[in-house]
């Protein structure tokens, strides 16, 4: 079964800075459009951004546009997401999936529509 890895989460301060990164392993991200999502005890997953599989096309929620950018490494087969100036709000478990058919487009990058679940990787935004 593919799952997908997250990684680079941490403990920071407000206004800091983190990048996460998804791997995987066994498995080609080339030709998926890969999602980050997050869930924040007692909420649902949300959709944080994605990008398209050629990378061409990025996506964001308004809350983190203009902090957040994702970015993708097809010759690494990863992707990332830089997270600058965050915020306590932005504390949650992050997680990366790639969409359930090749070459499909973001679109509103809704939870169901995403496969490969990892067992993400916390981000803690505290003073």
């Amino acid at each position: 079964q593919v799952q997908l890895v997250e990684s680079g989460g941490g403990l920071v301060q407000p206004g800091s800075s983190l990048r996460l990164s998804c791997a995987a392993s066994g498995f080609s991200l080339d030709g998926y459009a890969i999602g980050w999502f997050r869930q924040a005890p007692g909420k649902e997953r949300e959709g944080v951004s994605c990008i398209s599989s050629d990378g061409a096309d990025t996506f964001y929620r308004d809350s983190v546009k203009g902090r957040f950018t994702i970015s993708r490494d097809n010759a690494k087969n990863m992707v990332y997401l830089q997270m600058n100036i965050l915020k306590p709000e932005d504390t949650a478990v992050y997680y990366c999936a790639h969409l359930n058919t090749p070459l499909g487009s973001c679109g509103d990058y809704d939870v169901p529509d995403f496969r490969s679940w990892g067992q993400g990787t916390q981000v803690t935004v505290s003073s």
